[in-house]
């Protein structure tokens, strides 16, 4: 089924029965969307929504430094998270969910960046001006996101500025994504490639279940794997596989439902000698990474404390992607290592992961 059983209307079968023909009747939709329903007891924990959607893209652009594609789906309900938690719903007038994933060509690497979106006419008239909020979604993963209205069909230019990075960069990113740039996307809108765009309800004994929905690739289907995206098209945002990082991994634990790996590394990349060490808040189902949280570090060396509280930096690097790390003096055999989620990620969520990744209790990992 396409979204368009949501239309509103006075007698809902009626509305749900007339959709399909509207337009070829001569009508022009305005009000097309409605909030799917919302899972009863939803657990504080990932969990699968009650629906699944298709996407498709418009088109993409790169400039050496950033590459950006325009992607688009059914308009979204979702959840802001900056201190605290709104919820945004599903206006009746908006067009569509229109996302943009930022990324480097050299590595695949999603890049956490700043972001502003300008939408114009193909007469150079600006219909549209916003920040899009930096969103984590099943289907999609990471990416910068709103709902939008479009006062009509017809060409549109997408004007993205994108930059700097926000987070500190190891590695050969390092000097890196310190510019801003400003990117176009022509694109044609037009409501039916949005109406027509897949939509299926899970089945009601399923929803709410401790899972959640595959990653999809820009392309719009499943994803098969990480680094698996189609040519042409952006990367996913799952990490690279765990087994496949660099140095001593101590161990994953849960908390808050995320799985937290732990990674003894060498130093070079950041500091003369020492270690370098690397921890990965990833969601549980997808590995997709955990961004803008605040973490923290304290060690235990023969029951003395030797480092307490010390901040882990955000940061990407070509090797272990998005993570959080921290340059330290050579740890020993047997030091205990706490980590502290000291602030949850600050973005924004869409149904299955609204309730997760809140409330951290400390983590530990013991050197060998």
């Amino acid at each position: 089924m396409n979204r368009r059983a949501f239309l509103r209307g006075t007698a809902v079968a009626g509305a749900a029965a007339v959709a399909g023909c509207l337009e070829r009747l001569g009508f022009e939709e305005e009000s097309a969307w409605d909030n799917p329903p919302l899972v009863e007891d939803r657990p504080d924990a990932v969990y699968l929504p009650s629906s699944k959607e298709e996407m498709d893209h418009y088109g993409r652009a790169s400039d050496g430094e950033y590459a950006v594609e325009l992607s688009y789906t059914i308009p979204h309900r979702f959840w802001t998270v900056s201190g605290d938690t709104q919820r945004i719903d599903v206006d009746t007038d908006d067009s569509m969910h229109l996302m943009l994933t930022v990324w480097d060509e050299e590595t695949d690497t999603i890049l956490p960046v700043n972001t502003d979106l300008e939408l114009r006419r193909d007469d150079g008239s600006v219909v549209e001006q916003l920040t899009p909020w930096s969103m984590l979604s099943q289907r999609m993963g990471t990416h910068y996101g709103d709902n939008i209205t479009l006062p009509e069909e017809g060409t549109y230019t997408a004007r993205v500025r994108v930059g700097p990075v926000t987070t500190e960069r190891t590695g050969a990113f390092e000097g890196r994504f310190e510019e801003t740039s400003t990117l176009e996307i022509e694109f044609e809108f037009e409501r039916s490639d949005i109406h027509n765009l897949e939509f299926n309800m899970v089945d009601e004994e399923r929803r709410g279940a401790r899972e959640a929905h595959e990653l999809m690739d820009p392309s719009g289907h499943d994803h098969g794997g990480h680094d698996e995206h189609g040519p042409g098209h952006a990367p996913t945002s799952d990490g690279p596989p765990v087994a496949d990082l660099p140095g001593n991994r101590l161990g994953t634990e849960r908390s808050a439902d995320a799985k937290i790996t732990a990674i003894r590394a060498n130093a070079d990349r950041v500091a003369d000698d020492g270690d370098y060490l690397v921890v990965c808040p990833r969601t549980p189902y997808n590995d997709v990474s955990l961004p803008s949280a605040t973490l923290s570090v304290t060690v235990e060396r023969d029951g003395t404390t030797v480092l307490e509280g010390e901040s882990l930096a955000e940061t990407i690097d070509p090797a272990f992607g998005h993570h959080y790390g921290l340059g330290l003096e050579r740890l020993e055999s047997g030091d205990e290592l706490t980590v502290a989620v000291d602030r949850p990620p600050q973005i924004a969520r869409h149904d299955g992961y609204e309730t997760a990744f809140f409330d951290f209790e400390d983590v530990q990992y013991t050197v060998s």
